[in-house]
């Protein structure tokens, strides 16, 4: 039998380069796609196919799917897990950029699952993973619009999940914690453009602060155990709807789920430094 073919999104580096790497291990016909394709080069030389694609851009989003169909004959895996951190204070974060947030984030995301749909509802058979974050289930001082996004695609992909079922698609949630990628640096450096000079300069300059160590020392997990976790994903008969992995994330979501908000809060200051 031909073998079943994977999209991941993301893909220049981090989980996505991760992910593609590991599916190709399990067999699949792999395709990573992300803007900047030199930095694919690493996996096309493993065997990895790669294309480009912008998620905000519709006509990129259609040139990538009819790709990929037009070679393979169709689109069994899709990982979305393109998405980037948008931090700064909500009073000064220009909403432009917030809506930015939101078209990489959720309605680039959404508009390429629409595409697959359809081949994936005639084939009975799809597994669509959508890598939020445990910021999707908590918050963390001046991520307000990122944090915004994940919890619409924490809901959004629960609602799709119950749409598509009948279809034979799985709709799967991973939810990564500290995971050593690049997007901590980008968080740190919007975070700091945006509100470092600011009435909040004080508390950007803590949190920023607390966000850089972190993501340069060696606490965080490495972003194949979430490559990892979406191929035993992907490769279940019956997979969970959701997957909490990598650093904090189980006891982060258990505090949530145990304290009241204000207690919450004061873990969230505490931690953010």
């Amino acid at each position: 039998m031909k073998a079943k073919t994977a999209l991941v999104t993301g893909a220049s580096s981090g989980i996505g380069a991760a992910t593609a790497r590991l599916l190709k291990k399990e067999g699949f016909t792999v395709y990573a796609a992300a803007r900047r394709v030199e930095l694919m080069k690493p996996l096309e030389e493993e065997g990895i196919r790669v294309l480009p694609l912008d998620i905000t851009d519709e006509a990129s989003v259609h040139a990538c799917v009819e790709a990929i169909q037009a070679r393979e004959g169709r689109i069994d895996i899709v990982v979305n897990n393109a998405g980037y951190g948008s931090y700064g204070a909500v009073e000064e974060v220009p909403l432009e950029e917030a809506r930015r947030q939101f078209e990489v984030n959720i309605f680039g995301l959404a508009r390429l699952t629409q595409l697959v749909l359809p081949a994936m509802r005639e084939n009975h058979f799809g597994k669509i993973v959508n890598v939020t974050s445990i910021g999707g289930k908590i918050y963390s001082p001046f991520g307000a619009w990122y944090h915004a996004t994940k919890h619409a695609l924490e809901g959004w992909s629960d609602a799709l999940r119950i749409e598509t079922a009948p279809f034979g698609i799985d709709v799967i949630i991973v939810e990564p914690g500290g995971i050593r990628t690049p997007w901590g640096g980008i968080a740190v450096d919007h975070l700091r453009r945006t509100s470092g000079s600011s009435a909040y300069a004080a508390a950007v300059r803590k949190v920023a602060d607390g966000m850089a160590k972190l993501y340069a020392g060696n606490q965080l997990s490495d972003p194949s155990v979430v490559g990892q976790t979406i191929a035993r994903a992907v490769t279940a008969a019956r997979p969970r709807t959701r997957y909490a992995v990598g650093y904090m994330a189980r006891t982060v979501l258990f505090m949530r789920w145990l304290l009241p908000d204000r207690l919450f809060d004061r873990m969230i200051v505490s931690m953010a430094g």
